[in-house]
């Protein structure tokens, strides 16, 4: 049996989080609005012939909202892990709207090889168990020359939190991929040319009840599997927000976020598990060889 990797998330708690938080996200929607309007950004001077759009991570629909202006006449499927994330998304969308919304896991997408023109992932990767399979289902679903768009955290997102939980063994702070790795894992897994560029965020925070609340607003809170089983207890937790006070400056905490940015293209059909694949050049020089 595989022992899970104390670094990624639990999927099922991922999805039980977000079910709790989809009424009331939008407290810190700030956030994801910040890398959305990054990734529409990115995605302007691109010129595309799109007929379907994939949104993974979907959540309530805004980002459904920005795309269908940016695609008129595509058809968009939002897919997300969270039943209630997903009913939010259905009654913002038009009654008698061709887009649709599927409820399953990003590394499980369950659409046909090649029939989408555009993938999208804003925020998405943090919160993904196995980011190679997520890719590589990405490069499957792609059609030949397709979009594939994302933003993520970088390894130096929540350096505060993470240096005020030093010294505990148990996993709170994920770290995040680095973005050449990242870039690496995109070829590795099916897609091509990958471009990559980072922003850096910095959030203020004048008490850390308020840092506390919105990482539970944004589902964001501990859901890696070597995470700690039992509640925290009132001394843990006191160390840690001491230790949090110790990096105030001038009364105020700066929560830091490197903001990840890429896009890479669809490589076409990949080859089936049980299948392999040699270029000309390959097969010829294994013939002269005998």
């Amino acid at each position: 049996m595989n022992t899970p990797d104390t670094e990624t998330p639990r999927q099922r708690d991922v999805r039980r989080r977000f079910d709790r938080s989809a009424d009331d996200s939008d407290a810190a929607e700030f956030l994801f609005a910040t890398s959305r309007a990054g990734l529409l950004e990115r995605l302007q001077p691109m010129q595309l012939k799109v007929e379907r759009v994939l949104i993974l991570g979907a959540g309530k629909g805004a980002l459904n909202r920005e795309l269908g202006k940016r695609f008129r006449g595509s058809q968009l499927f939002g897919l997300d892990l969270s039943h209630n994330m997903l009913q939010h998304n259905r009654r913002a969308g038009s009654l008698f709207s061709r887009n649709r919304v599927l409820q399953a896991n990003a590394q499980a997408i369950p659409l046909k090889d090649g029939s989408m023109d555009v993938v999208i992932a804003n925020l998405l990767l943090p919160w993904i168990a196995d980011l190679p399979q997520l890719l590589h289902d990405v490069a499957r679903v792609l059609r030949k020359d397709g979009l594939f768009a994302f933003s993520a955290l970088g390894p130096d997102s929540l350096r505060e939190l993470r240096n005020a939980f030093e010294g505990d063994e148990a996993a709170h702070v994920r770290e995040f991929a680095d973005m050449h790795n990242l870039g690496d894992t995109l070829v590795r897994e099916g897609l091509r040319d990958p471009v990559l560029d980072i922003d850096h965020l910095h959030l203020e925070y004048t008490d850390t009840r308020a840092l506390f609340r919105d990482l539970t607003v944004t589902g964001a809170r501990n859901t890696l599997a070597g995470r700690r089983r039992t509640l925290t207890g009132k001394q843990r937790f006191g160390r840690v927000k001491d230790a949090l006070q110790s990096q105030f400056h001038e009364q105020r905490l700066r929560l830091t976020l490197e903001m990840v940015y890429g896009h890479a293209w669809g490589g076409g059909p990949l080859p089936k598990d049980d299948e392999f694949s040699f270029s000309v050049d390959d097969l010829r020089g294994r013939r002269r060889g005998r």
